[in-house]
């Protein structure tokens, strides 16, 4: 499987090479050339693209014979990740592919399997052969696998199953007791029922360890195999940390759904957050991870309605009266000078975020529709009771 990974890795650089070389061919100068280098292509020279790079891969197997000991698919899906590299790139217009060095290939994948791998105790893949496997669950009863995805991780390898079944699930429409959930730093998050809950410190927990070690690496040779095997231990203590984290989301995640039967939180972009001076911080706490990975799925999960709202002026507005009160950062309680609520700021902002996604709600035309970022900052407190109270009555799904 190692020498899969180092194949599957050429396949990729190769790949990466030819369709960049093709693009450089294309931004030259028109008047002077390069000093290092100038790519020469001719000019009717069509683009290397996902399935002419897949018709290729024939030829290269007969110039390369170590590439026919891997799977055909697994080789085809190679070339499938350097084109969907390419069209992330264009979506967000920025990021272009970068190589793979030695040891950043770290999976293969099996695209579609007749029937189950899966026998007992042991999974069988193509041209390797039975492997012994721990299952951590049961394949439920009336699922297919569709893909395999074999993972190399310090800690160990790991196989994926992707399963398929045919069965239509209805979209959720929000009903029952609603709460609004604000997140940050000095605390995880605060919800609109006035809970708060700490960050934990999972990386600062382990940070002097990581900087001991990772001291020793810089001492170590290149290539020996002392580094080889600190580059694990380093590698290891990060999967500790990074499935402390993902297990401790999961139980607030279903500590959430259990109070509440409809969510709202924030439409934040985190990535502007980890870019400032509390970055260490926000990638520790890992809010994105919680609100657009963990929440929906525990959410979809549960049967809970998972919604957001515009994040504007949250912190500023008094969820009692509507008034904005403007304070920065330092000021952690909410005191209105209008209605004289006092609260912790956090909670405030909670229950304005879950006004605003009742208020979206009705907005939408009932609760077919969960009235994403259709929100304004004064709310009328009296149908919004009203409203509430009517969402109280369970719904019944089948």
């Amino acid at each position: 499987m190692l020498s899969w990974l180092e194949a599957c890795r050429g396949v990729y650089n190769y790949a990466l090479r030819e369709r960049k070389d093709w693009i450089q061919s294309r931004k030259c100068q028109i008047d002077r050339c390069s000093l290092q280098s100038e790519y020469v292509i001719p000019a009717d020279t069509p683009y290397p693209g996902y399935y002419a790079q897949k018709k290729n891969l024939t030829q290269a197997k007969k110039a390369l014979p170590h590439l026919k000991d891997v799977h055909s698919q697994v080789l085809q899906d190679v070339l499938g990740r350097v084109d969907a590299s390419f069209e992330f790139m264009k979506q967000r217009g920025h990021g272009f592919p970068r190589f793979k060095k030695f040891g950043q290939y770290r999976s293969f994948l099996y695209p579609q399997f007749k029937g189950s791998p899966v026998q007992g105790n042991q999974i069988k893949l193509p041209k390797i052969g039975l492997m012994p496997l721990v299952l951590h669950r049961p394949i439920p009863d009336g699922f297919a696998i569709k893909t395999v995805r074999v993972v190399r991780k310090h800690s160990g390898w790991y196989v994926m199953l992707c399963l398929q079944a045919d069965v239509d699930i209805p979209e959720l429409s929000p009903y029952g007791h609603s709460m609004g959930i604000d997140v940050g730093l000095e605390y995880f998050l605060s919800t609109s029922d006035g809970e708060q809950i700490a960050r934990p410190r999972f990386f600062d927990k382990l940070h002097r360890k990581l900087e001991l070690l990772q001291r020793c690496l810089k001492r170590k040779q290149k290539r020996s195999n002392k580094q080889a095997k600190l580059i694990q231990r380093i590698g290891r203590v990060h999967e500790q940390i990074a499935v402390s984290r993902l297990d401790w989301q999961f139980k607030v995640a279903h500590h959430l759904c259990d109070q509440a039967q409809t969510i709202f939180v924030e439409d934040l972009d985190f990535r502007i957050m980890a870019k400032g001076m509390l970055g260490k911080h926000t990638l520790d706490a890992g809010l994105g991870q919680f609100l657009n990975v963990v929440l929906p799925w525990v959410c979809f999960k549960r049967g809970v309605y998972y919604g957001k709202v515009d994040p504007n002026g949250t912190s500023q507005e008094c969820p009692d009266c509507g008034a904005r009160v403007k304070k920065d950062l330092s000021v952690r309680i909410h005191e209105c000078h209008e209605c004289g609520s006092v609260r912790p700021r956090d909670v405030a902002s909670g229950q304005v975020i879950n006004a605003r996604g009742l208020s979206g709600v009705q907005i939408a035309s009932g609760r077919d529709l969960s009235g994403y970022q259709e929100t304004d900052a004064r709310q009328d407190r009296t149908k919004l009771e009203v409203f509430k109270s009517n969402l109280e009555k369970p719904a019944l799904y089948a």
